[in-house]
């Protein structure tokens, strides 16, 4: 029996999937579009398993049910491979992620091997009829079912939470080099990331009931739906990505605290020339201030700079600099009328949303709100 929504819906995810994989081979042969590559067509099978089910296509060759389940618990493993070659500075993967990584199916295989040995292809099909299916061959089903599905939302998690650190880490030393961050941060991953757990979250929770032969409204609806909007949202976004160069990945970070190497007398000297170079030369005006050109201009090495700053003066370089363009913009806020957006672009940030954003969390207040309370006063 097809079941016509669904089949929809999980059609059209195959043919957008497709199509994405297609647009990725074109690109340049990069880790970031091989890591996509890999992820697009686990997606593929995973998608094209839900179709085989929905649309009916499992009365044909029932030998084929649950045959995406190992491949699909290397979902979650892909999308940290893709997020470490998008971000990471280290080239290579560490090989025990790997191990963990191909652990996932290994362990669904064996938790599949009764159902796989044990029930013949006319038996499968007969389980999907409750008149028709044998009661001890539906335990195995169902402790297969509910097994696999225990394993996948084990690895997606695990592997969720290792690609949500990594995308914290890669904003963090972005932060150290950079004034602007907002095209180099992959600002898109974490929500996306998070939409994808939500995803495969329902789909697990759903796929479990369903096996214990709990249906609510929504079964076969809701979740394709939502899958559907993910993948779009995915695709849109990580096709669109630049590649991001070695300097913009930056260094492998050290978890441990980082000591002070410099002289106090050192670090203070450091501090007066980047404060001269803020308040006199007024550097920060510069829409694509790095660590790098702040080296440059006042004659001092970038791990010396870094090191004033955090050990110091207690902040970072974005926050540093975007503290001195929040001071400019404040003062014309108050003194004229131009437009928020023309005082953003005018005191160095790259967009209204990241000015916003940054104004107010050094005020407290959006920068309307700001001027408003300004004319308020008066």
């Amino acid at each position: 029996m097809v079941d016509v929504l669904p089949t929809i819906i999980y059609s059209s995810m195959i043919g957008m999937t497709t199509i994405a994989l297609l647009e990725a081979f074109k690109k340049p042969k990069e880790r970031q579009s091989t890591f996509l590559k890999g992820l697009l067509l686990l997606l593929l099978v995973h998608l094209a398993g839900e179709l085989f089910i929905y649309s009916g296509a499992y009365v044909y060759a029932p030998a084929l049910a649950g045959a995406q389940f190992p491949f699909r618990v290397l979902l979650g493993p892909a999308l940290y491979f893709y997020a470490h070659a998008t971000m990471s500075p280290n080239k290579a993967i560490n090989k025990q992620v790997w191990a963990l990584a191909l652990s996932g199916p290994v362990l669904v295989i064996l938790v599949m091997l009764p159902f796989i040995f044990v029930i013949s292809p006319e038996e499968k099909l007969a389980l999907a009829n409750p008149l028709t299916r044998d009661p001890k061959l539906w335990q195995i089903a169902v402790f297969t079912c509910l097994s696999a599905t225990f394993v996948f939302i084990l690895f997606t998690v695990l592997f969720l939470m290792m690609a949500l650190r990594l995308h914290h880490s890669h904003r963090l030393q972005l932060m150290e080099r950079f004034s602007e961050i907002e095209q180099r941060s992959l600002a898109w991953f974490k929500p996306v990331l998070l939409i994808w757990g939500a995803a495969w979250l329902m789909y697990a929770i759903e796929f479990s009931l369903s096996a214990l032969g709990w249906l609510w409204f929504g079964s076969g609806k809701v979740l394709p739906a939502f899958e559907a909007v993910a993948l779009a949202t995915f695709i849109q976004k990580a096709l669109s990505q630049k590649v991001l160069s070695e300097s913009e990945k930056g260094l492998p970070r050290v978890n441990k605290t980082r000591t002070a190497l410099l002289s106090t007398e050192k670090m203070q000297s450091i501090a007066s020339k980047l404060e001269r170079a803020m308040t006199d030369d007024k550097l920060f005006l510069q829409d694509n201030l790095s660590l790098n050109k702040l080296s440059e201009s006042i004659s001092e090495t970038e791990n010396h700079i870094s090191e004033t700053l955090s050990q110091f003066l207690n902040t970072k370089f974005f926050q540093f600099v975007n503290g001195f363009r929040i001071e400019e913009a404040k003062k014309a806020l108050q003194n004229s009328d131009m437009l928020v957006t023309t005082i953003a672009f005018d005191v160095g940030f790259n967009s209204k949303s990241t000015f916003n954003t940054a104004f107010k969390k050094i005020v407290g207040y959006s920068p309307s709100a700001y001027r408003n309370s300004l004319l308020e006063s008066k």
